[in-house]
């Protein structure tokens, strides 16, 4: 049974990488109740038209460092509604578990004493890989997955060399402008420079874009807006195009609605059956 919402709580909701379409259905029903939306920058205006017109919606989101608020006033931005008894919800791109400042904010309000609940989201990466059809793990290629973070910005700048692992697919999150950067460490970790890469902009949304390229040829990639993300390995290659097997005397097999079908008493072409 699910909980009702409640007022005095902060709801940290995902997003998702765009489409409203593959908002939760829990997080689309906070939404319509909530009393204050917190949003970053990145939320789609699909998403953000969800929201109820009485509510009060201000966008905390950062861009490329440019901060039009801290993060300190965010926290105290969601405590001061919380304990005003609203109904509060963060609204952050794609999981707000994944390179969203999301701890940051759950330990201010653990120690405001605030209850909180976080309803995860389709994050960007998984949004990406599906846009573009990639498998993020295949058996035969790949048995790990790795996020990786390209943005500098916070005490902690990223170290790859650890990461490097050849039967790993990377998706590297706010790659920048700099993808000869990305390539150059991961090759030097030791990646074969004909790695397939796929640069994925505005993943899931009308004006999605979709690069492929090789870990060499990626420094010469056009830049891509942002929000992108940029998958490397071996389950990123181009699907095979689709090929006419032949039997042992080399002849072509025929079509589908060519193939009779055995149904026991009637047989019908696939033709048939599908109308």
């Amino acid at each position: 049974m699910k909980s009702p919402i409640q007022r005095g709580k902060v709801y940290l909701i995902g997003a998702g990488p765009g489409n409203p379409e593959l908002l939760t259905v829990q997080a689309a029903e906070i939404l319509k109740t909530a009393e204050v939306v917190l949003h970053d920058h990145l939320v789609a205006q699909e998403i953000l038209d969800l929201i109820p017109a009485w509510t009060q919606v201000r966008n905390v989101g950062k861009r490329c460092g440019q901060a039009g608020i801290s993060q300190d006033q965010i926290h105290a931005l969601l405590i001061a509604a919380a304990r005003e008894g609203k109904r509060v919800v963060r609204l952050k791109g794609g999981d707000p578990l994944l390179f969203g400042r999301v701890g940051e904010e759950m330990e201010a309000l653990a120690r405001a004493g605030v209850d909180f609940e976080v309803i995860p989201g389709v994050t960007s990466a998984m949004g990406a890989a599906a846009a573009a059809k990639i498998p993020l793990t295949d058996r035969r290629h790949a048995s790990k997955l790795v996020f990786l973070s390209h943005h500098t910005a916070g005490n902690v700048s990223p170290e790859w060399d650890d990461a490097t692992l050849k039967d790993a697919t990377y998706a590297v999150y706010m790659p920048g402008k700099n993808y000869g950067a990305i390539a150059t460490k991961l090759m030097e970790g030791g990646l074969d420079r004909t790695t397939p890469c796929v640069i994925v902009a505005n993943a899931t949304l009308a004006k999605q874009q979709i690069h492929r390229t090789t870990l060499e040829e990626l420094a010469l990639e056009e830049r891509l807006p942002a929000p992108s993300v940029l998958i490397i390995g071996e389950v990123a290659k181009p699907l095979p195009a689709v090929e006419k097997e032949k039997d042992a005397f080399g002849w072509e097999t025929p079509e589908p609605s060519e193939v009779i079908l055995d149904l026991g008493e009637t047989q019908k072409t696939e033709e048939e059956i599908l109308g």
